[in-house]
């Protein structure tokens, strides 16, 4: 197995980048970074990726490496990429191993005697408020639970994430002078409203942790479940010797079938009406489902969700699909074969088909887009022009630095409106 060094040293140190202005999100200059590893300059490597993100050691071990860095990496063209997403999580450890603090190897402004409330400390709302802080702006997070990261925490099994990462990122993130209210959500114990004469400004980044719903018949069954709302509150029923049916292809499917699978399930099954190389969930994650005996049916839909007299769940019925090419389209989109039906015996099905924003939102007085997101313009202000949003609850790419990238992207809008 390749070390870090000869893994850093297998990096070109391209002058284009495309692993950064093409591949990353949020544009860190991943060849500096690497080439700081390589010289031993370890405090300096930290420095570089911190001008641009406040999560390495979180990205580093969860991106999507293969369709964003790596997948963009020249290297990769002919061999293997450079394993930009290890080097980076490894910039992060050692920066923890050696003491060095994202305030100390970031330039903080003075202070602008102006004042910010980011509600919800996810990837989003923690990226805005290091960026806010390191600006010279008084910020305060108001988070609904008792601690701070959201899916990072509660969305992401430990087994991809350790939590002593997150941690750590936090209270890094904490150390530029960041204020947190714990236990204050939106709508019950703090307005909209009191915050908005309070501060200059409002970042909105609640998530969208309510899974979507496929409107199939069934689905009000005892023993259907959301997958977003199973990871969250970790309030699993005893799959001992059942057998379940997870609905869905991205990464919540996967971490929802192998944290199940753990908890003792007889039978795992991952149903997706596309095929295989379709699948949104990153290529090791869905190796690794696999290898835990997670069965996959491709290119199989959902046509109801069978129960008995007790309104109990006790199979689903399926039918295959086949991919088309519809005029004007790029994608090719399943369609159901007629007379593919057939059952399965089921016991609980997992809805994993990604999350929309909870009821709550619709209270706030803003303006929804068409999918029911919070409208944002260029500069993520939403209706309201002292209130802006980012991440799942803006409806941004549902990424981990897609979320940062739209926390640190309005940080600078909000920044620039206020000073």
């Amino acid at each position: 197995m390749s070390t870090i060094k000869e893994k850093t040293e297998y990096c070109l140190n391209c002058k284009v980048k495309p692993c950064s202005l093409k591949g990353c999100p949020l544009g860190n200059n991943i060849p500096q970074m690497i080439q700081y590893i390589k010289e031993g300059k370890y405090e300096e490597s930290y420095k570089t990726i911190s001008e641009t993100t406040v999560l390495p050691g979180v990205c580093g071990r969860i991106c999507p490496h293969e369709k964003q860095c790596q997948g963009s990496c020249v290297r990769g063209i002919k061999g293997e990429p450079v394993s930009i997403g290890e080097i980076e999580a490894y910039a992060y450890d050692k920066a923890q191993e050696l003491g060095y603090t994202l305030k100390e190897c970031s330039k903080i402004e003075e202070n602008k005697n102006k004042k910010v409330a980011v509600v919800g400390g996810g990837p989003a709302g923690l990226t805005c408020a290091a960026f806010l802080a390191k600006s010279g702006i008084e910020v305060t997070i108001y988070e609904k639970y008792d601690y701070l990261g959201g899916l990072l925490i509660h969305g992401i099994p430990e087994f991809r994430l350790p939590k002593e990462i997150v941690k750590s990122t936090v209270k890094n993130i904490l150390e530029l002078g960041i204020k947190v209210e714990y236990q204050k959500e939106l709508g019950k114990n703090i307005k909209l409203s009191d915050l908005e004469n309070e501060y200059d400004a409002i970042f909105l980044s609640m998530g969208a942790n309510k899974s979507s719903k496929m409107g199939v018949e069934g689905e009000d069954l005892q023993g259907v479940y959301g997958g977003n709302e199973l990871l969250e509150h970790n309030n699993h029923p005893d799959y001992t010797g059942k057998k379940v049916a997870v609905i869905g292809g991205g990464n919540v499917a996967m971490d929802c079938a192998r944290t199940i699978k753990r908890l003792g399930a007889e039978e795992v099954k991952v149903i997706y009406r596309r095929a295989e190389k379709q699948m949104p969930a990153e290529r090791k994650e869905i190796e690794e489902a696999k290898k835990e005996n997670i069965e996959f049916l491709f290119q199989n839909n959902i046509v109801k969700i069978i129960g008995n007299e007790e309104k109990n769940v006790t199979g689903l019925e399926l039918i295959k699909t086949e991919l088309v090419k519809k005029e004007g389209e790029t994608r090719e989109v399943p369609v159901n074969i007629e007379n593919s039906n057939y059952n399965i015996d089921i016991d609980y099905v997992i809805m994993a088909l990604g999350g929309t924003v909870k009821d709550e939102v619709l209270t706030l007085g803003l303006t929804l887009n068409k999918w029911g997101n919070i409208l944002v313009n260029e500069k993520y202000q939403t209706s309201n022009p002292k209130i802006y949003a980012g991440g799942d609850l803006a409806g941004m790419k549902g990424t981990v630095a897609w979320a940062a990238k739209s926390g640190r992207d309005a940080a600078e809008e909000i920044i620039s409106n206020i000073l």
